[in-house]
């Protein structure tokens, strides 16, 4: 058995005893954890200069390098996000479905944990504390695979995060951290230990793991997130919106993509965002009309993710036309629409197919930490288990309970017992 075998082994041992770990204990280990990643600022921070200075030599992007940056800033929102998780009601033990078959015969749906939890995720130092907190928070043990460019700040960080927990009491094995290739490759493998994957990346990367595994996986595929101002938007807010979303944090897969402009504004609204997004240094693709009137470089492929200083910009009649493109060519992610009117608001949110809609706010919102989940272990792009921002909720599973007295199936198949099938409130 190789030593990757040994320890997903190690994690499926754990994970039954986090599935039984009182509320109490996992609260003082991710307080611990919290105390332990401030106590130990200054090793985490240097490594992250050796990543940041290794990146910069290879030529990595400036919005990457944001993403790869751990400072004082990052290290202060990782410890608020941790705290802010522990004070969130445990998901675990919940009961979610209660009906009595028969006098003495009671059914309970009851949420438990997933158990074993590989996750891959993009270079982005803090998601790994977020993903390790949310983890133990839910009750699952958890293998992480972080970027090769954050390879020195990962491997600080899971070294503070499972020492503390162990030293809390936690049991060995309940996070593991692997650094290659070859270990994803065999990662993918192990159905027998590990219960779902959750691979962060592009829709390539994704449908790549889906086809290479029997595990389940949890899509996170690529944000290409739309807004669309509508002919009744209040163009002060459309404009200070739009902006906001696409340049707030460009390397992020909530940022705006695509920016869909109502025709009946497009005189009025249109060049004061161009401006706008000329101010910001942001690179603009139009549509044919667009193009040819601002000289801008045609786009040549709708759905697609920048993550950079860069949007597409397109003309459209209508909300229905607007609805209909970002059905076609978006990614489920988040898509926002700008609007005084409340009817269109109500379509745009019931027709849109995505996980996130948002009316009159920054796509910047779609966010587990800001929707209030403590954090998020990624966005879902699927419709199966979990949907959006990723999280606790979404790390739990439940199972049924059914309470008996001697009750045997005989008695109802020869009618001598008819189920009364009582639902109760919960």
């Amino acid at each position: 058995m190789s030593d990757l075998a040994i320890n997903a082994q190690r994690a499926k041992e754990a994970s039954r005893i986090l599935a039984t770990t009182s509320s109490e204990l996992k609260n003082t280990a991710l307080e611990n954890i919290a105390q332990a990643l401030i106590k130990n600022k200054v090793a985490i921070i240097n490594a992250n200069l050796e990543d940041l200075t290794k990146a910069e030599e290879t030529g990595l992007s400036l919005p990457l390098l944001k993403r790869l940056k751990f400072d004082d800033k990052k290290l202060d929102e990782v410890t608020a996000g941790i705290r802010s998780l522990i004070k969130l009601e445990d998901p675990l033990g919940k009961i979610k479905l209660h009906t009595t078959l028969d006098d003495g015969l009671e059914l309970y749906r009851v949420t438990c944990p997933i158990g074993v939890i590989g996750v891959i995720f993009e270079s982005r130092p803090d998601a790994l504390v977020q993903i390790a907190s949310l983890c133990l928070k839910s009750g699952n043990a958890v293998f992480l695979k972080g970027g090769s460019e954050a390879n020195n700040t990962n491997g600080v960080l899971a070294k503070v995060i499972y020492d503390a927990g162990v030293a809390s009491g936690l049991p060995e094995g309940w996070l593991c951290l692997i650094t290659s290739r070859s270990d994803v490759t065999e990662m993918l493998g192990l159905n027998e230990y590990i219960d779902l994957i959750i691979p962060r990346g592009s829709n390539a990367f994704v449908q790549y793991i889906m086809k290479n595994t029997t595990i389940a996986v949890m899509g996170h595929a690529d944000g290409v997130c739309h807004t669309y101002v509508s002919e009744d938007a209040d163009l002060d807010m459309a404009l200070k919106i739009v902006v906001d979303a696409k340049t707030q944090y460009v390397a992020v897969c909530n940022a705006t993509e695509t920016v869909l402009i109502d025709r009946k504004i497009k005189d009025k609204f249109l060049p004061r965002l161009v401006e706008a997004f000329k101010e910001a240094n942001v690179e603009m693709h139009g549509d044919d009309e667009i193009s040819a009137e601002y000289g801008f470089d045609k786009v040549t492929e709708w759905h697609h993710e920048y993550l950079d200083y860069a949007v597409s910009l397109k003309i459209v009649d209508g909300i229905d036309e607007a609805i209909a493109h970002i059905n076609r060519y978006g990614s489920g992610h988040t898509d926002c629409i700008i609007t005084t009117d409340d009817a269109k608001a109500e379509k745009f949110t019931l027709s849109v197919d995505s996980g996130c809609c948002l009316v009159n706010c920054s796509t910047r919102f779609s966010d587990g930490f800001r929707f209030g989940f403590g954090a998020e272990v990624g966005v879902s792009t699927s419709k199966l288990h979990a949907r959006g921002p990723v999280g606790l909720e979404g790390l739990i599973s439940y199972k049924y309970k059914l309470l008996g007295n001697g009750h045997i199936v005989g008695d109802y198949a020869s009618n001598k017992c008819t189920f009364k099938h009582i639902h109760h409130k919960i």
